[in-house]
């Protein structure tokens, strides 16, 4: 195995703190497309993944998450883009085809010196009045059914160490 490659698997880790600065046009698309070359139920390429930058659909997007907690404030974590995953449910897989474009965001966020962080809810805000509303301006079709969404931008904070594995994790038989 490529030791770059286990390096940020093993490293990786979730940051709740975020610099004002937005992400560079460079470090998102290559974020992105990491997302786009995770595996797909029969190569169905269904995820849709849509990276939001604009201070009105961050607010947005911001406020819809909290009122699935029945909260106010940022479950961002101040991150200055949002990424949300998205699939049709034409596809039998798609929650875990989004899960893996997720997953693959996440270790090149890491790996392209980025902090993020997997935020959940989002089935719930595109099952929303709100969410199908956003989901038309975006011009995509309202059956669209949230997956996950990821905090990304610079970290304010330290890397977060990763905890011991706990034994008997893996076996093999």
């Amino acid at each position: 195995m490529k030791t770059e490659a286990l390096e940020v698997l093993k490293n990786r880790r979730a940051i709740r703190r975020y610099k004002s600065e937005q992400v560079s046009r460079e470090e998102l698309e290559a974020v992105l497309e990491a997302g786009t070359y995770a595996p797909t139920g029969v190569g169905t390429q269904g995820v849709q993944i849509i990276a939001v930058q604009s201070p009105e659909y961050l607010a947005r997007v911001k406020a819809l998450n909290a009122s699935v907690l029945g909260r106010d404030g940022d479950p961002y974590y101040g991150a200055p883009t949002i990424i949300l995953v998205l699939e049709t449910e034409e596809c039998k897989t798609h929650t875990l085809d989004g899960a893996a474009a997720c997953t693959n965001m996440l270790n090149a966020a890491y790996a392209a010196g980025l902090g993020s962080c997997w935020i959940h809810r989002c089935r719930e805000m595109f099952e929303s009045e709100e969410g199908k509303r956003l989901l038309k301006e975006w011009g995509l079709s309202e059956n669209m059914t949230g997956v996950a969404s990821l905090a990304l931008g610079y970290a304010d904070c330290e890397q977060p160490k990763p905890k011991p594995r706990r034994e008997g994790y893996a076996i093999i038989v």
